[in-house]
């Protein structure tokens, strides 16, 4: 079957990106584009954008684990919270042209949860590299999240000094009301996460240290596993369908 050439505006709405840094990527070889047409117009093959959309999960793996680590791309790079906060807010207005109010609502929620919490958490203790991760495809209904902070297990160790590994860690985090106070309310914030994916078509991939947690609507318990390798930090993939 023929490459399907798509139009430089259309796949930037599909990534989610802007024209200018379309063209950025473009010139730098991140993401080359074809010439065609009379006028050598920029089109993009279809292959090489389902390729890219299947990639950002990989990218943020492949950065939680590397022992030397280089920060990403400037446009997946939230360095500080007003930065993730101002991408959060874009990424609020173009999900809204497309997905209903309420499915808007919950998953700007989550999001912003989640990557809060890595300020919150590693505020002053970043091992390396501080900041988030922070990309997404709206058309795959996608957001990838990630840090190299410290992790749930060691923030949590703070005020439950029994916890001994991430799996234990995670599980506190997500079913118990660890603490009120600043920085120890981590597992208050994931709590609220947890609420919202069981109760929606949306579905959470969570790992901290060297436990993965799968979560989705009904689930009464919590699917905790041992990863395959260990991260630093914390990384989140969710994806979510339309509330009807």
């Amino acid at each position: 079957m023929e490459d399907k050439l798509l139009p430089v505006g259309v796949v930037a709405k599909l990534l989610g990106i802007s024209i200018d840094t379309l063209r950025r990527w473009d010139s730098s070889g991140r993401l080359p584009s074809i010439r065609s047409g009379p006028r050598g117009h920029r089109y993009y093959r279809q292959s090489d954008i389902n390729q890219y959309l299947q990639e950002i999960d990989t990218i943020a793996q492949n950065w939680t684990q590397t022992p030397f680590p280089l920060k990403p791309s400037e446009d997946m790079y939230c360095e500080t919270r007003d930065i993730f906060q101002a991408r959060l807010e874009i990424f609020e207005s173009k999900l809204s042209r497309i997905t209903p109010i309420e499915t808007v609502s919950l998953i700007t929620a989550i999001v912003g949860e989640i990557g809060n919490n890595s300020f919150d958490h590693n505020l002053g203790n970043w091992p390396d590299i501080p900041g988030i991760y922070f990309s997404y495809t709206i058309r795959n209904k996608e957001i990838v999240l990630a840090d190299r902070g410290q992790g749930i297990l060691k923030t949590l160790k703070r005020v439950r000094t029994e916890l001994t590994n991430s799996s234990e860690a995670m599980r506190v985090a997500f079913t118990e009301t660890v603490s009120g106070r600043y920085p120890e309310a981590r597992g208050n914030g994931l709590k609220f996460v947890r609420s919202i994916i069981v109760q929606n078509p949306f579905s959470l991939y969570f790992q901290t240290g060297n436990a993965e947690l799968y979560l989705k609507q009904g689930d009464n318990g919590l699917n905790i596993q041992e990863a395959k390798t260990s991260i630093s930090g914390c990384l989140a993939k969710i994806s979510f369908e339309e509330i009807v």
